[in-house]
């Protein structure tokens, strides 16, 4: 999977503009926060955040911090999902719990060898159950758990080999 293709696909989870009460990530647009945003230059309302500015924040604050390219492509995507919706720190720990590495929440030489050592449809099946057991514990479970759940469902059906 490519980044392009990773990123139409992101789409389709994030949606467009959103400023949900119980949403501590406050106004989103393209899924992202009004936060990294800012942190990116972005000035305007987020209801007018481009998709092409979208593109370049995850690419460059997402895709490119958990080595995307370098992972196999079944677990490709579900990290890069994972890194958007909990932070890329998280979504790399996971990662490194799933294959019994130390989490630092760091990809290195370390974490990319253990990561080829399991088969990849495994892997994103223990990867998914790490990060759906995390956010069944989380506070707002209650609100966003049945579209979390989804979430990580739909890249479950359509993990790429």
């Amino acid at each position: 999977m490519t980044f392009d293709e990773a990123f139409h696909k992101l789409l389709g989870h994030e949606g467009g503009y959103s400023d949900h009460a119980a949403d501590t990530g406050g106004r989103t647009m393209w899924g992202v926060t009004e936060r990294v945003a800012r942190q990116h230059g972005y000035t305007g309302e987020m209801r007018d955040l481009p998709q092409a500015f979208a593109k370049q924040v995850y690419l460059n604050s997402y895709w490119k911090p958990i080595k995307a390219e370098e992972l196999p492509s079944a677990i490709r995507f579900h990290v890069f999902d994972a890194a958007v919706n909990s932070g890329t720190g998280q979504a790399i720990r996971w990662l490194q719990r799933a294959v019994g590495e130390r989490q630092d929440g760091i990809i290195g030489p370390l974490t990319l060898a253990a990561v080829r050592q399991i088969e990849p449809l495994v892997l994103a099946s223990r990867y998914s159950g790490l990060r759906l057991r995390f956010m069944t514990d989380l506070s707002n479970w209650t609100n966003f758990g049945r579209g979390w759940a989804r979430r990580i469902a739909d890249n479950l059906i359509e993990v790429e080999r």
